[in-house]
């Protein structure tokens, strides 16, 4: 249960990160700045910790693709992006990716 945490975390430490990185403005905006480099920073450690029980191509597929779904979230929330059929197909494919990884991967860490 430890480790999904951490594995949370570094999800939205990225999800952050990438936000910031919209609000920086090409990293001519300080705070923003900061957030993103901190925010990668953050979300690459606590993935590193991760990667001590969870196998590397599990959790990089987890962590980009529910990075991805949430960013989209995010995206439409703050800055109103529609989501037309293709983004729908897509998210869709991701979140099926995920669940399929979840519940019928059987690959384990050394």
């Amino acid at each position: 249960m430890k480790i999904a945490l951490i594995f949370f975390f570094a999800v939205v430490s990225e999800v952050t990160a990438t936000t910031a990185l919209k609000f920086s403005e090409g990293f001519t905006k300080l705070v923003p700045s900061l957030v993103v480099v901190v925010g990668y920073g953050l979300s690459f450690y606590l993935l590193s910790l991760s990667l001590k029980v969870i196998p590397i191509g599990t959790a990089y597929a987890l962590w980009s693709g529910i990075g991805i779904v949430l960013t989209v979230i995010v995206g439409a929330v703050l800055w109103r992006e529609q989501m037309d059929w293709a983004r729908g197909i897509g998210i869709t494919l991701i979140i099926s990716g995920i669940l399929v990884i979840n519940l019928f991967s059987k690959v384990t860490a050394h």
